[in-house]
């Protein structure tokens, strides 16, 4: 198979583009910095130098690829402008490169966040219209609804929280457990959908590859929810290490990310502790159902969370990350 894949070089990329490789596809990807590209040690890529701005980079990496993986995308902004920017216009871009000679199917890494949240117990499936609460989320349903609007076939992918190696997200929270003391809004009991990087490797090449995924929604998660609390510990364990949980009210978490955000802002950075994802860290629940994705593919997660953390905590110390 044939294979375009953007943000490759990313951490959900890195683990897709190995997956693909070890099946045999041959696999292009668009890549801003080939340096990146090398210090994954990747084998038998080619490589296409642009970003999803650039309209020649984009025909010449999906000229002749029979699926094309959309991995790339902005999770941290200064503005609503700048997620749409990226994560709709982008999206529209690559739709535009692809459709000089369509793909046999078109997947979307979409998220959980393009959903919206939910209540504890009561996790999400395809048949709940879309309710997002942060302008990421906005902008990424904004760049799903691009891509239903396609003609060729297509398959959007929503995972959840995304865990594993060369992830810089959970770094944080495994560098706060390090330390003992692990500052958590709200008051813990946030209940999670999460999903190891690999078994979403596997899910998304499953969604590219099977007919019946065709023009489809799924949501791709272990089947076994956690909570914020039960993250934390969970990582302490793959750790050696029994963190302190500092738990923050909810107003004076709003009071805290509207301070983050504002001061960012103002220095010209980007950052996911703004005032827009109050809403994203206070909200009961952020669960989801895969059933449907198993049942038209026959994938299933296999990493549980013990599991998947401590190969993440073993990747992070031979790295040199922790």
């Amino acid at each position: 198979m044939r294979a375009f894949v953007t943000g490759g070089t990313g951490f959900v990329g890195a683990h897709l583009v190995r997956a693909l490789v070890a099946r045999g596809d041959e696999v292009t990807c668009l890549v801003r910095t080939p340096t990146k590209a090398q210090a994954l040690g990747w084998r038998g890529v080619r490589i296409v130098r642009g970003d999803l701005d650039d309209a020649r980079a984009l025909r010449e990496g999906a000229a002749g690829a029979e699926v094309v993986y959309h991995v790339a995308g902005r999770i941290s902004a200064r503005t609503a402008e700048e997620f749409m920017a990226a994560n709709r216009d982008g999206t529209a871009n690559l739709l535009e490169a692809a459709a000089d000679a369509p793909p046999r199917r078109f997947v979307l890494v979409s998220s959980l966040a393009a959903a919206g949240p939910t209540t504890r117990g009561h996790p999400v499936d395809e048949r709940r219209p879309p309710a997002p609460v942060s302008d990421y989320g906005r902008s990424k349903l904004a760049a799903e609804v691009l891509v239903r609007a396609m003609r060729f076939p297509w398959t959007i992918v929503r995972p959840p929280i995304v865990y594993g190696e060369w992830d810089h997200g959970v770094l944080t929270a495994f560098k706060l457990v390090r330390v003992g003391v692990v500052p958590r809004f709200g008051d813990g009991s946030q209940e999670l959908s999460v999903i190891y990087a690999g078994d979403l490797a596997e899910a998304l090449i499953a969604a590219g590859s099977t007919p019946a995924t065709a023009n489809r929604i799924y949501f791709a998660a272990h089947p076994v929810a956690t909570s914020s609390t039960d993250l934390i510990q969970a990582i302490g364990r793959a750790l050696g290490k029994t963190p302190r949980l500092l738990h923050i009210p909810g107003p004076v978490a709003r009071a805290i990310l509207w301070t983050i955000g504002s001061a960012a802002r103002l220095t010209g950075r980007s950052t996911i502790l703004s005032a827009d994802k109050a809403e994203d860290f206070l909200a009961a629940a952020w669960t989801c159902r895969a059933d449907a994705l198993e049942r038209d593919t026959g994938w299933r997660a296999r990493v549980d969370l013990e599991t998947g953390l401590r190969r993440t905590a073993e990747w992070y110390r031979t790295e040199g990350w922790l």
